[in-house]
């Protein structure tokens, strides 16, 4: 049970490098204005703090899904790891 838990412990803290990492990029490609010919820009008037409100949410949104991805992925990885480890001390014990 130890090993589940430790493993879940790093899987949520991967999921949270990770995301990290990927969700900047996609926040700004998914906010990204498209269609516009080379050289274009676009006007628009924007309130700051809401824009600022909007970007950290989703990132905290996305570390929050990484986390659990990677808890969710540790743990069946312990369990996993935990029955083998349970599997092969019975065969060992039926042996002698």
């Amino acid at each position: 049970m130890r090993t589940a838990i430790i493993l879940a412990l790093i899987g949520a803290l991967t999921g949270i490098v990770i995301a990290s990492w990927v969700v900047p990029p996609a926040l700004s490609w998914y906010t990204e204005p498209g269609g516009l010919p080379n050289g274009a820009h676009v006007q628009s008037l924007v309130v700051v703090p809401d824009v600022i409100h909007y970007a950290t949410s989703q990132l905290i949104r996305g570390q929050l899904i990484g986390a659990l991805a990677g808890a969710l992925a540790g743990l069946a990885l312990g369990i996993v790891v935990a029955r083998r480890g349970r599997a092969h001390v019975v065969s060992q014990r039926s042996v002698k």
